[in-house]
């Protein structure tokens, strides 16, 4: 987190500048070292008081023995107040658990309308962190008629978070849009920062726009010898042999495919190519495994064999193979690393097997887990210690520490197409034909069959496409051209998106989504040619509940 200009090095000297506690022998010297975010230091709170307030004693220094500490709360709010002034959303949100006290400091509609106005951690223009200042005021006076009085401790605060939900949940009719217009419609899109990676068949085609000018400005075209089967974004952070130590926020694209190749591609070229498999490579991992400098890639293939790439060494081919995992007797469709210990990583087969591998043992039998579940492979994802998997019509959670069954958490009468999950709130979101299904893992424990606590409706064809996150749910799917915004709590549709060119029937519907946040990227795919559209509702001002309120006066 940067410090303003002429501000104060660290929240110590900014206390101590503030207060007025910074006469001469009063203080022991605080040291001037920043303090990590978010964290008071402990100095801090261990300051002698002035020699008047010392029991038994009116002038003088009092002795050790005799000298009181003071806490937190005895610091002036004023002065808190203009601390916390330089602490992130995130800071602030923590800051107000510790304590009531501090939570009274944090909820100070002075914090909120510094956050408002400071530049955010994605590296968001001040023009633009002022945009939203203004449009939380406005905000404020459509909610209430009137902006909240200063002295109210949750004005802003609560305007700033009612606000936020909003542009995540994509509630407004004039988000900022940028078209793309490829010449061949593409079927899987991936959207990282100002970046937009398109692919189809062995074409990769990456994108790089400007937002706030509104448009495109550079393309650069990647090919394999065949068809891309899977893409992943991981940050050179993690993949440079420096063990993260770069500060570098940018993302490296890594792809495989059906020519039996894994490439890492980098800037204008392929950085590296890892070869090793014996088949069409199918999936990668979601993650990268391990931690530090010592990370690998885990891939799966057509030959039903797991293996391990080194992405920090300066390796290419088989010389960068790490391990090989072997025991699928079909082609491995998914991978995902364990949540609970990184060295471990979970792949499922064409025939629905499940093996736990651990890739610290670095040899051919170091399967430590088996299970298996019925019907065809949708997709699995870890989180913590446990494992869901979508297969044919329904989702189990399977405990990795144990390999048994924890529940069902869905069961539908219906095929699946799709799955999302939001574990924080133990819900499940699932995709079907012409609907998807909102499910309650909590609810459906103790009961013999699972219910879903909404239906989703309003899709033709099947909902191949689903994003899940703590704000809303994303669907589409290839034979409806529009994609359907829903709240994640309620299951309630907040927006609906058209994909390609309004009133152009040669677009027959949406061919991949990706969200990141408050920007979506839709692609319709068409006979002759597609449109890719990035929307983002960072800075829109009108939302939908008044444009119906209009239209319906």
């Amino acid at each position: 987190m940067g410090w303003p200009r002429g501000a104060p090095k660290s929240v110590a000297d900014h206390f101590l500048l503030s207060s007025g506690h910074h006469r001469s022998g009063i203080t022991r010297r605080i040291p001037c070292a920043r303090a990590p975010p978010g964290v008071f230091p402990a100095e801090l709170l261990q300051m002698d008081p002035p020699p008047s307030k010392i029991r038994g004693r009116s002038t003088g220094t009092a002795p050790a023995a005799a000298a009181a500490t003071t806490s937190i709360t005895d610091v002036d709010e004023d002065v808190l107040v203009r601390c916390a002034g330089y602490l992130t959303p995130r800071e602030v949100s923590s800051m107000a658990m510790s304590c009531k006290f501090l939570k009274r400091v944090a909820y100070s509609d002075a914090v909120w309308h510094r956050l408002y106005r400071s530049v955010s951690a994605n590296g968001v223009r001040r023009r633009e962190a002022e945009m939203r200042f203004r449009l939380c005021m406005r905000w404020m006076d459509r909610r209430s008629g009137r902006l909240v009085p200063a002295g109210f401790p949750t004005g802003v605060r609560r305007a700033y978070l009612d606000r936020l939900s909003a542009v995540q949940q994509f509630k407004f009719v004039d988000p900022l849009v940028i078209h793309f217009r490829p010449k061949v419609p593409y079927n899987g899109i991936l959207l990282d920062k100002s970046r937009v990676v398109l692919k189809q068949g062995s074409t990769l085609q990456i994108l790089k726009f400007d937002s706030s000018a509104g448009h495109e400005y550079s393309r650069e075209r990647y090919k394999h010898k065949a068809e891309v089967t899977c893409m992943r974004l991981f940050p050179l952070s993690e993949i440079s042999s420096s063990g993260g130590e770069t500060e570098s926020e940018e993302s490296a694209l890594v792809t495989s495919s059906c020519d039996r190749s894994i490439r890492l591609w980098w800037e204008d070229d392929c950085e590296r190519c890892f070869k090793g498999h014996i088949g069409p490579v199918w999936t990668l991992s979601d993650k990268l495994i391990g931690e530090g400098k010592d990370r690998v890639l885990a891939s799966g293939g057509d030959d039903g064999v797991v293996r391990l790439w080194s992405l920090s060494s300066r390796k290419h081919g088989e010389q960068a193979l790490k391990s090989t995992f072997y025991g699928h007797e079909k082609p491995v469709k998914f991978i995902s690393v364990a949540g609970h210990c990184t060295s471990l990583l979970v792949s499922i087969s064409g025939d629905s097997e499940i093996r736990v591998w651990d890739a610290n043992a670095f040899r051919s039998s170091c399967c430590v887990g088996m299970a298996s579940v019925s019907g065809a492979p949708v997709n699995v994802k870890c989180h913590e210690s446990l494992l869901y998997v979508a297969t044919g019509s329904h989702v189990a959670i399977i405990d990795l520490r144990t390999m048994q069954r924890v529940s069902t958490a869905a069961t539908s009468q219906r095929s699946l197409y799709s799955f999302g999950i939001i574990p924080s709130k133990s819900l499940i979101c699932t995709g079907e034909t012409g609907r998807a299904m909102l499910w309650d893992v909590r609810k459906n424990q103790d009961q013999s069959k699972s219910a879903p606590i909404a239906e989703l409706d309003g899709h033709l064809g099947p909902v191949t496409h689903l994003h899940m996150d703590s704000y809303k749910i994303v669907t589409g799917g290839p034979e409806d051209e529009y994609v359907n915004v829903w709240e994640a709590d309620t299951g309630n549709r907040v927006n609906s998106l058209i994909c390609g060119w309004e009133g152009v029937s040669s677009t027959s519907g949406c061919s991949a989504i990706a969200v990141d946040g408050c920007r979506i990227l839709t692609a319709a795919c068409g006979p002759e040619r597609g449109v890719v559209r990035l929307r983002d509702f960072t800075v829109a001002d009108h939302p939908i509940s008044q444009y119906l309120d209009e239209y319906t006066s």
